[in-house]
């Protein structure tokens, strides 16, 4: 497949520079396979739009505050972004600009108190292991670190208070993310009891998102592109009640592209989810036989995207580009704070 067939163009008005006042009063479009049709709702319908005895895997990766910024030796600026720790408290972490950021290299984060951080190594695909000189990165990330806020929101190098809560599920637990998983952001306490309300069960499984995941595929052929595993944690209870939903024959609903990369790299060939402590592995494209998700709620995604040829996986290329170009022509909005879907 060539990546071209999953490119679209996106004025800039239509990507979602704030959310919705409300999390639940996002838009929601929802994408029928089995009719070809499209329908215009509100998220907070959702509960309504589910059946009773939907079995709903959410994903309670917390985002970190992995930016921070800081100086080099001559005073430069340099943004460093921690995505995973490693041995010995030491993070592995992107750079920019990289050229400056060789090993043996000195970093200076300014502030009330200084903070010192040294380059340790440099790995083969660019990302550095990093360590603080006197104390740990956790500390710093709490005290100086700010929310990961994606490139194509204006304000991304400086996040606002109001970021800091909003660009965070309000089910997140254990922390590890450098990106929400987004299709989360609109759910309410509220709305989660209504679900239960109706009978549609709700579990918890943990993927934390790399910066992998929102790459533009850059090969010629969507198959040749390498999309890079992220930590997962499918308890013994996620798993069961799964299996359960499956074998009596009740929905299995993902919230996110990313629980559905950590319960179908979880499946069995028999549909059967594992418990899993480990990495999800799963790049999806058309042609994938989904094993164990039946329906999904997703926000809209990047042009040439990992995410978006996943969906194309899901639905068909047709039908998603179908509802891309309604969405645009309805004045949907777009990308991490924007709108969203439901795939049945």
């Amino acid at each position: 497949m060539d990546v071209h067939d999953f490119d679209y163009e996106l004025p800039p008005e239509a990507i979602a520079q704030a959310p919705a006042i409300e999390r639940d009063a996002a838009r929601l479009l929802l994408i029928d396979r089995g009719r070809g049709a499209l329908e215009d709702h509100v998220f907070r319908e959702l509960p309504d739009l589910l059946r009773p005895g939907d079995c709903v895997v959410v994903n309670d990766s917390r985002v970190i505050p992995a930016r921070v910024l800081a100086l080099d030796a001559g005073r430069r600026r340099i943004e460093l972004l921690f995505v995973e720790p490693q041995a010995g408290g030491r993070w592995r972490a992107l750079v920019r600009p990289g050229r400056r950021c060789r090993a043996e290299t000195t970093l200076v984060v300014p502030g009330p108190v200084e903070a010192q951080l040294r380059i340790v190594a440099v790995e083969a695909e660019g990302p550095r292991i990093v360590e603080r000189v006197g104390g740990t990165i956790e500390d710093l990330l709490a005290r100086h670190g700010i929310p990961p806020l994606p490139p194509y929101i204006a304000r991304h190098a400086e996040p606002t208070a109001a970021d800091r809560e909003r660009y965070q599920t309000v089910y997140a637990q254990p922390p590890g993310s450098v990106a929400a998983p987004t299709a989360g952001l609109h759910f309410t306490p509220a709305l989660l009891d209504r679900m239960r309300a109706r009978g549609i069960e709700v579990h918890a499984l943990t993927l934390h998102v790399g910066p992998a995941t929102f790459r533009p595929i850059k090969t010629r052929h969507v198959e040749d592109h390498v999309l890079a595993g992220e930590r997962v944690i499918i308890p013994a209870g996620v798993a069961d009640a799964v299996n359960a939903a499956r074998e009596e024959g009740r929905r299995v609903v993902a919230v996110g592209t990313t629980t559905t990369r950590a319960l179908e790299s979880a499946a069995e060939t028999n549909g059967q989810i594992r418990v899993r402590h480990g990495t999800a592995d799963a790049y999806i494209t058309p042609g994938y036989r989904f094993r164990a998700v039946d329906a999904l709620v997703t926000n809209f995604h990047l042009p040439r995207s990992s995410l978006l040829v996943l969906v194309c996986a899901l639905a068909g290329r047709e039908l998603i580009f179908k509802a891309y170009q309604h969405a645009l022509r309805a004045g949907y909005r777009f990308y991490s704070y924007g709108d969203a879907t439901l795939i049945v």
